[in-house]
């Protein structure tokens, strides 16, 4: 008798969601975006999601480029990210109703994150490295949420100007070029939290997160309610 195995795919999968989980991709990749902005911004020149911009700047670092400290932080941004996602791998088996749990754990990181730059707890490198962890962690996370990229996309750029050159546009590649645009307006209004309100600047990413988990889960009471109707 075969065994059965444990998928090895992200808690969420997109092929049959409609309009509700495709907003729910735009304010993760917004989130992303906004997380990376900030990190980038305040933290110290590292990324909390894109992972290969860090390797580039960890190579860098090793030919005795960048700034003082930026490898520690890199190291310290690729590890927590890897725990991140390791975490959303186990708890994406475990959990009942596993991707708003799972988005509930990132929603939580990173409004913790918010609280301690607000209240002006984040002080010495030592601290910008514990945030970043916290960051990193979050990030991993939202990695391992749905089978589509909200943190990295490179390969969804690649996949659609592909598309464009072959002229084989799909009716999805308006949510996937909406996405892209998504991470861009998140890094912006990130920024701009930071250059006027800075002990804000951690909130853009946790109030998105937050408004993703809002519409899965408010997706997911409604599926029952109509299978009762």
């Amino acid at each position: 008798m075969p065994t059965p195995t444990a998928s090895t795919e992200p808690a969420g999968r997109d092929t049959t969601d409609g309009s509700r989980a495709h907003t729910a991709l735009l304010l993760l990749s917004a989130a992303s975006g906004a997380a990376d902005a900030f990190v980038f911004i305040c933290v110290g020149q590292v990324f909390a999601g894109v992972m290969t911009g860090n390797l580039v700047l960890l190579g860098a670092a090793a030919a005795g480029a960048g700034e003082e400290g930026v490898a520690l932080r890199v190291v310290t941004a690729l590890v927590s990210y890897g725990c991140g996602v390791a975490w959303g791998a186990v708890a994406g088996e475990r959990m009942w109703w596993r991707l708003p749990v799972m988005l509930s754990f990132e929603v939580v990181l990173l409004a913790a994150g918010a609280v301690l730059w607000a209240c002006g707890l984040i002080t010495s490198d030592a601290d910008r490295l514990g945030l970043l962890v916290v960051m990193g962690l979050a990030m991993g996370i939202q990695g391992r949420v749905r089978a589509t990229p909200t943190n990295y996309f490179t390969g969804t750029l690649t996949s659609l100007v592909a598309r464009l050159a072959r002229a084989s546009w799909r009716r999805d590649d308006v949510w996937v070029a909406g996405r892209l645009l998504a991470v861009v307006a998140g890094a912006a209004l990130a920024a701009l939290t930071v250059r006027l309100w800075p002990a804000s600047g951690a909130v853009t990413a946790a109030g998105l997160a937050a408004a993703a988990l809002f519409v899965e889960a408010a997706g997911r009471r409604a599926v029952p309610a109509m299978a009762r109707s």
